[in-house]
């Protein structure tokens, strides 16, 4: 059985709107091999100006071609431009 390493990044934009979390989840899941998972805030306060979205979660095999992850960097990149900028932590696990 051969083993494949895949990848899972956590995405946080500060402040991004749902509505925008949801457009970019679109754009990311049009990459073949991609799955997104929208983490909710967990605060108990509410505050006008944080998301409603914590962070996403992307995932992906690593046998994904280098334009498929040059585009995941484009959309990423392009919503950090336009609205505003990103934190990313990487984390890699193996499944059988």
């Amino acid at each position: 059985m051969k083993t494949v390493t895949h990848t899972q990044e956590t995405i946080t934009y500060p402040r991004l709107p749902l509505a925008v979390y949801r457009e970019l989840a679109a754009h990311l899941l049009q990459i073949e091999g991609v799955t997104i998972e929208l983490i909710s805030q967990q605060s108990q306060e509410f505050v006008y100006e944080q998301s409603q979205i914590d962070h996403l979660k992307i995932a992906y095999a690593s046998t994904i071609s280098a334009p498929e992850k040059q585009r995941i960097e484009e959309i990423l990149d392009y919503y950090a431009q336009i609205h505003t900028p990103y934190t990313r932590e990487f984390k890699e696990y193996s499944l059988s």
